[in-house]
């Protein structure tokens, strides 16, 4: 009887170790692959607290803003999925070989008499900064907005000037 028990043991301890180091993967894989997609969202001290409309007081402040940069051999394509918000909620900025994306997600409820059992969005002011391969033109740099997803294309050869770009 011991022998079984001291066996089932060694089972159990086998299965956990294995569930750890699977659980481990995935949250090394997430801040090696995304670690800079994991973006701050902050809201006015106002909004912090919990007010007459029910609204917790702890909404999530970190999200993820995923996105990939592309090169060719003529210019850079910066995709970033930007869930909930507009074209006019973005604005980017290009500095050299830094594409900065700021913006403001704003929370819209369909009704105020409910109660959030699972809150996982985050709302509020946020900036991302992505660090591009190299300098880009950005007199000629083109953005757009679809699904979601924000698009930015920078043609390589670039100036060395700070400029916005308006969301089309």
């Amino acid at each position: 009887m011991l022998d079984s028990l001291k066996t089932t043991g060694k089972s159990i301890g086998r299965e956990i170790n294995r569930a750890w180091e699977s659980i481990s993967e995935g949250w090394r894989e997430l801040l090696s692959r995304s670690g800079d997609a994991i973006t701050h969202f902050t809201r006015p001290k106002a909004e912090e607290n919990d007010n007459e409309e029910g609204l917790p007081a702890m909404f999530p402040r970190w999200s993820i803003l995923a996105s990939e940069v592309e090169e060719s051999a003529k210019d850079i394509g910066v995709r970033v999925e930007v869930p909930g918000l507009n074209k006019d909620d973005c604005n980017i900025t290009i500095d050299g070989n830094m594409l900065r994306l700021s913006g403001s997600k704003q929370l819209e409820r369909e009704t105020s008499n409910s109660t959030y059992h699972l809150m996982e969005r985050a709302y509020g002011t946020f900036q991302r900064t992505i660090v591009l391969p190299r300098n880009v033109d950005t007199d000629n740099a083109k953005a757009n907005f679809k699904n979601g997803v924000l698009t930015v294309r920078l043609p390589k050869v670039g100036s060395e000037h700070s400029r916005s770009i308006q969301v089309t």
